[in-house]
């Protein structure tokens, strides 16, 4: 018998062994599980400006950690090696959350570098969501930050289990067309529903990566911008660069001009617009 997924929009339809659309959930004896419940492929301590969060405490430090799995397809994707591999396919090493808590506040006494928290980023944190739940738990009881960097296409279930132990996002907004997002198996209304609700509990900063001939046209940023606006003038926008990988070798990186004409237009609505990968 199947027994559906209620993570994400994709509603997977599972039988009894099978694994869904995101590899990282499965059907185990009628009940949906998270299969790669700390499973970690990258572990490795950043600056708070890549993930990328500009506005939220500059010149910190962050653990950043990874597992595998997502629930989109985008054919640039810069964490592929990961995000669209399955635990066979790659290296990973089994992490508790009070182990990697511990992991967070070993690195945070450390003078030289210092760490806040930790960031969950690199695939999508979310197709794993138990994981990130009960590891921030542990982080904030250690007095630390919890970061998620994601696509924002998790149900409102979900997000609502999170919020309480999130204290920043920086999410995803692709493009702003539906049949944009349908390309890349996402659903627009799940990810702006996703954004208002997080704004409203958490620190919130937006990238949207601009793709030549898809979601570069100066309209699209408009009504991008208009909408954030709607929500908060003063939520950050980063307006990142293309550059060929993945399966869209076939074309140019951005053009860091359009870029810029892009965020002069979205700074007519909001305060803190930002270019990246220039």
């Amino acid at each position: 018998m199947k027994t559906i997924c209620q993570v994400c929009m994709h509603h997977c339809a599972l039988e009894p062994g099978q694994t869904g659309l995101c590899g990282a959930r499965k059907n185990e004896d009628g009940e949906i599980i998270c299969k790669n419940y700390g499973w970690i492929t990258a572990l490795v301590p950043d600056p708070i400006e890549k993930k990328p969060l500009r506005d939220y405490y500059p010149g910190s430090m962050v653990l950043s950690v990874g597992s595998y799995g997502c629930n989109l397809r985008c054919p640039f994707c810069q964490n592929h090696k990961i995000s669209m591999m399955d635990k066979g396919e790659i290296n990973v090493r089994d992490v508790s959350p009070g182990q990697l808590a511990e992991i967070a506040l070993t690195w945070k006494r450390q003078k030289e570098t210092g760490n806040i928290g930790v960031a969950y980023t690199y695939n999508e944190p979310l197709v794993g969501w138990e994981f990130v739940r009960d590891t921030a738990r542990l982080v904030r009881e250690y007095g630390m930050l919890n970061v998620l960097v994601t696509n924002g296409t998790a149900s409102q279930q979900v997000l609502e289990e999170l919020l309480p132990w999130i204290d920043a996002m920086n999410i995803d907004l692709k493009g702003f067309r539906e049949e944009y997002y349908r390309k890349l198996g996402g659903d627009l209304e799940t990810v702006k529903a996703f954004i208002a609700r997080a704004a409203e509990s958490c620190h919130v900063e937006l990238t949207t990566l601009i793709v030549p001939g898809e979601n570069d046209s100066p309209e699209d940023m408009e009504a991008q911008a208009k909408w954030i606006s709607s929500l908060c003038p003063s939520i950050p926008l980063h307006i990142t660069r293309f550059f060929p990988q993945y399966r869209m070798k076939d074309r140019e990186a951005t053009d860091v001009e359009h870029l810029f004409r892009l965020a002069k237009t979205a700074g007519k609505y909001l305060e803190n617009v930002y270019v990246g990968n220039v």
